[in-house]
């Protein structure tokens, strides 16, 4: 049997706006944290070859393979938030990451067997990502958020 659900206006939660403030910058947050921990074992491998350069590219790849599939998740979760607010924040989150994924998909599979081709995409991704997402971050404090109520769910047969 199929159900069918409409919004009762006269009740519902409350949304307090610290919970959309917190729900807006988690994408921001993921994304600063991949990128120091995709950077950790690219920096401490220095000039490696051989195993220490499979290993460090590995544990580099590795964090932002799972914050990848992690994050669609998240997108799916906050783009339809009750709050449009929450939803363009981590839209633009979404962009600046996914890029930088894509693109070392993209020019990562012309990279010779050099660590140093894996460090310097690392810092143009941490050049890139790092002080956007800051900036984002910022304006998401900044931002004027407001209690938000959220209709009730009521169940029609």
């Amino acid at each position: 049997m199929h159900e069918q659900h409409s919004y009762d206006t006269t009740a519902g939660e409350i949304l307090p706006a610290a919970n959309q403030r917190r729900a807006a910058s988690w994408f921001n947050y993921g994304n600063l944290i991949v990128i120091i921990l995709a950077g950790i074992p690219l920096l401490l491998a220095g000039s490696a070859s051989g195993k220490t350069m499979i290993f460090a590219t590995a544990g580099a790849i590795i964090p932002i393979i799972l914050w990848f599939g992690g994050s669609m998740l998240l997108y799916a979760l906050n783009k339809h938030h009750p709050n449009p607010k929450v939803g363009h924040y981590t839209q633009w989150a979404a962009y600046r990451f996914y890029a930088i994924t894509g693109s070392l998909v993209v020019i990562g599979a012309f990279f010779p067997a050099d660590i140093r081709y894996y460090q310097a995409f690392w810092a143009v991704a941490a050049v890139i990502l790092i002080p956007w997402s800051i900036m984002d971050l910022r304006r998401i404090q900044r931002d004027n958020w407001q209690p938000l109520q959220v209709p009730a769910r009521t169940e029609e047969h």
